[in-house]
C-alpha cells in the first residue's frame, strides 16, 4: 500500500511541475505575443514612414526634372501626361 502511495505523490509532484510549467510557458506565449504585436505596429509605421518618403522623393524628382535637362523635361511632359490621362479616366467613369 505505501508502494501505491509513494506512486500517486510522485504523480502529485510531477503534475505539480507540469502545471508551473504550464504556467510558466502562457506567460511567455503572452508576452512574445506582446512584443509580436509592438513589432507589427513598428513596422505599420515604418512602412507608413517608407512611403512619405517615396512620395517625397517622387516630388523632388518631378521638381527636379523641371529644373533640369532636356530629358529630365521630357520625363516630365510624359509624367504629366500619363497623370492627364488618368484623370480622363476617372472622369470617363464618373459619368457613366
Amino acid at each position: 500500500m505505501s508502494e501505491l502511495t509513494d506512486i500517486i505523490n510522485a504523480l502529485e509532484v510531477k503534475f505539480a511541475k507540469l502545471v508551473q510549467k504550464l504556467n510558466k510557458l502562457e506567460a511567455e506565449n503572452k508576452e512574445l505575443k506582446h512584443h509580436l504585436s509592438l513589432a507589427q505596429e513598428e513596422i505599420q509605421q515604418n512602412e507608413n514612414q517608407l512611403d512619405d518618403i517615396y512620395k517625397k522623393y517622387e516630388s523632388l524628382q518631378l521638381a527636379n526634372s523641371l529644373l533640369g535637362s532636356e530629358e529630365g523635361r521630357k520625363n516630365t511632359k510624359l509624367k504629366i501626361n500619363s497623370l492627364i490621362r488618368e484623370i480622363d479616366t476617372c472622369i470617363a467613369q464618373l459619368t457613366k
